[in-house]
């Protein structure tokens, strides 16, 4: 089955990148420097950031819908970031190299199936959860950590 994972847009971000660490607190964002690769995964990029790149680490609504799925959590994003990756019937880096949470919603962003993907066979989980004819999309997440890693759609 086709599908398309795309990073999220830095517009929303950019404002807050450069701003002075006092600045970011008082939003509730802090400045983290990458010290270890995996594990700073940017979900603009949907790459895990290189050791001694700076990331914000911050609050994010990435399932803003009127329903009890509605769901805000901690994700980072790249200050050097300025453009989102695309992925087309491929999975992006962040998706390949941990155990990953997936979350089948339906239009109106109810969760209608879920299912856990390890190392090799997240597409395979992608491609039952949208045989499901009621699936409209999919949110990936860190199973261990529970943060939002990215959203896909059908191709």
């Amino acid at each position: 089955m086709s599908y398309v994972v795309a990073g999220l847009s830095p517009e929303g971000f950019s404002p807050l990148f450069g701003q002075a660490d006092e600045a970011l607190a008082q939003l509730g964002v802090i400045r983290v420097s990458a010290d270890a690769k995996p594990g700073y995964p940017c979900r603009i990029t949907l790459e895990d950031a290189e050791p001694g790149e700076t990331l914000l680490l911050l609050n994010h609504a990435d399932h803003a819908v009127a329903t009890p799925y509605r769901n805000a959590y901690a994700i980072y994003v790249r200050e050097a970031a300025l453009a989102a990756n695309r992925f087309e019937d491929a999975l992006p880096p962040v998706l390949t190299n941990r155990p990953i949470a997936l979350r089948g919603y339906d239009a109106e962003g109810m969760l209608r199936g879920a299912t856990l993907a390890l190392a090799g066979d997240v597409e395979a989980r992608i491609d039952e959860l949208f045989a499901r004819s009621e699936v409209a999309y999919i949110h990936a997440h860190n199973a261990a950590h529970g943060c939002f890693v990215a959203r896909i759609d059908r191709g």
